[in-house]
Formats: C-alpha cells, sequence, structure tokens
C-alpha cells in the first residue's frame, strides 16, 4: 500500500510518500481502507516531534473514514468511522490507503456524513465531549462560555451544548465566521478585540486557548463553575487567585484527547452517533481536499493555520 512515512522529526520535507507491505487483519484486528483522513494540529506536531510518545519510523494521521476490506463477515463492506490517541503516535496511522484497528474499535459512520465529512469530525468532536460532557458535566439550562469559539474543537462543543439545552457564549478574538457552528448557535458573541467581558459568568468554561487566557477564564466562572483546558499556548506557566478559586469553588480539568486509545474513543463516537443523526451535529468546513503525494503541501496548510479542515484522500 501507499503510505505516507516520517523516519526522523522535523519539518514537512521529512514526510515522504512510501510503499508498505498491505496490513491483514488478525482474530481481534480488521482491516480498513481509507477513503478520507483530516490533517490536524497534532499530526502536525507529531512530525515535528513534541509529541514524546511517538515511535518512529511512523505513519501518521488520527482520524479517518473508509470501509471495512477485512475481518468479522458482519462488516466487510461497512463505512466507519474512527480517531485514536495512540494511532499515528505508538501505532500506524491514517495517512495511508489501509489501516489496521481493533475490531472493538468500529463504528458505522452515519450515513448522511460523506467520508470527507466524517474524517473530519474525531479529534474535535473527542475533544470536545470529553472536556464539556464527561469531565465538566454540562446540563441543561446551565451556561458554557467558549474561549477560541471559532476553532474546530470551540465549534464542537458550542453544537454539544446546544444539543444538551445549554446556552452558549461564544468568545473570539475578532468577528465570527457567519456559517460557523458558533456564529449560527451562540446564544451570545462576544469579539475580544471590541468587547470586554464584564458582567459574564458561565457554569462551565472551555478555554482552547489556554497560557493568557487562562487567568480570564478562571474569572468568567460562576459559583461552583467548571472550567476545562485543552491547550497550553504560548505560556505553559500561568497564575491565578487562589483564594478567590476556593472560595468560588470552582474546579480545574485537564483533558488530553491522546489518552483515548481506537477502542475508548469508539465508545465516545458511539455516543454521538443520534446527535449526528439527528442533523444536531454538522461538520467543520473542508478547505482542501488533496491526495497522498500532496501531504507535505496539506501539512503545511495546517502548519501555517489554513481556515476549514484539509483533508487526504489515498
Amino acid at each position: 500500500m501507499r503510505a505516507i512515512e516520517f523516519r526522523q522529526f522535523g519539518d514537512v520535507s521529512q514526510l515522504h510518500l512510501v510503499d508498505r507491505p498491505d496490513p491483514r487483519a488478525t482474530v481481534s484486528t480488521a482491516v480498513v481502507r481509507i477513503e478520507a483522513a483530516s490533517v490536524n494540529p497534532s499530526d502536525v506536531k507529531n512530525v515535528a516531534g513534541r509529541m514524546s510518545q511517538t515511535t518512529l519510523p511512523r505513519i501518521p494521521g488520527r482520524d479517518y473514514s473508509g470501509v471495512v476490506v477485512e475481518g468479522p463477515a458482519e462488516w466487510i463492506g461497512a463505512w466507519v468511522w474512527g480517531t485514536g490517541g495512540d494511532v499515528g503516535f505508538t501505532r500506524d496511522g491514517t495517512h495511508a490507503e489501509y489501516i489496521e484497528v481493533p475490531r472493538a474499535s468500529l463504528v458505522r459512520r452515519p450515513d448522511h456524513l460523506s467520508h470527507e465529512a466524517a474524517a473530519c469530525l474525531g479529534v474535535i468532536f473527542l475533544t470536545a465531549w470529553c472536556g464539556v460532557v464527561d469531565y465538566a458535566r454540562l446540563s441543561k439550562g446551565e451556561t458554557l462560555a467558549v474561549i477560541g469559539a471559532g476553532g474546530g474543537v470551540g465549534g464542537a462543543a458550542i453544537q454539544l451544548a446546544k444539543y444538551l439545552g445549554a446556552r452558549v457564549v461564544a468568545i473570539s478574538r475578532g468577528p465570527l465566521p457567519e456559517e460557523s457552528p458558533a456564529a449560527k448557535l451562540a446564544d451570545v458573541r462576544i469579539a475580544t478585540a471590541s468587547q470586554g467581558l464584564d458582567g459574564i459568568r458561565a457554569d462551565v468554561v472551555l478555554d482552547t486557548v489556554g497560557g493568557a487566557m487562562f487567568e480570564t477564564a478562571v474569572k468568567l466562572l460562576a459559583h461552583r463553575g467548571r472550567l476545562v483546558e485543552i491547550s497550553g499556548g504560548s505560556e505553559r506557566r500561568v497564575g491565578f487567585d487562589l483564594i478567590d478559586f476556593y472560595r468560588n469553588e470552582s474546579q480545574l480539568f485537564g483533558v488530553d484527547s491522546l489518552k483515548r486509545g481506537l477502542t475508548a474513543a469508539a465508545e465516545i463516537l458511539r455516543l454521538l452517533t443520534p446527535g449526528f443523526e439527528a442533523g444536531a451535529y454538522v461538520a467543520p468546513p473542508i478547505s482542501k481536499v488533496l491526495p497522498l503525494e500532496q501531504a507535505r503541501e496539506a501539512y503545511q496548510l495546517v502548519a501555517d493555520g489554513q481556515p476549514g479542515r484539509v483533508v487526504l484522500r489515498p
């Protein structure tokens, strides 16, 4: 099979199109022909050597959508989608023509989603679900404030919150694109470049920016509010008023989607499926679909902050 591989860490020039033996199914695994696989910022960081768990040589890529071609008879020909914090790091990933996955990680793709759309959803919805639902336990009638509402995880979190019956405050550096989930669904939109946050309080704050925004995020918490952090930003060390924090009975959660391997992530995708089937969740816009031969270009687009999602088609 054709695959993208890197044998040492560095910039996108370390990515090479190679021929690898086709994977084979075992008693516990299946083989999926990949129809589409998105490129996430974490994939770019992986190649750059910023993921300490990665072993080389490695095929990168976390998210995929495809068709089962080997494995249990009842799965052959099924459209499936998946993601995982192990895939692309400690096991070969999705930027290839085929991937071997645990049978327990197989999840049927919602019928109305295209392969390209489904391939863009794994990491962002997995992260949003872990933070907003699993950890913070956002419930109907509560308020969620999302810092970095225009990003993929922010948009996913807003969709989850509205499906749960929560109120949403979308916070972004500048105006949100009108077609974004944040612009369409948020009850309140705040562009911090032109507006302040005085008077805003939330039961749950999802901070997708981190660093310089951490102290602001803490101050947004209502009594017994829960703060979810998913990024360190450019400042790994932050400070806040500890007395105010404990007197407010606040809670702080860190979420690392890399801790959910293919099988653990599959359980969350199954929980997300009803929302997708109901049309409550939608995929982010796709800006580029490129073949494997143009993987370096795809990775560079993501590294440069290309708006919209970038997808590889083997």
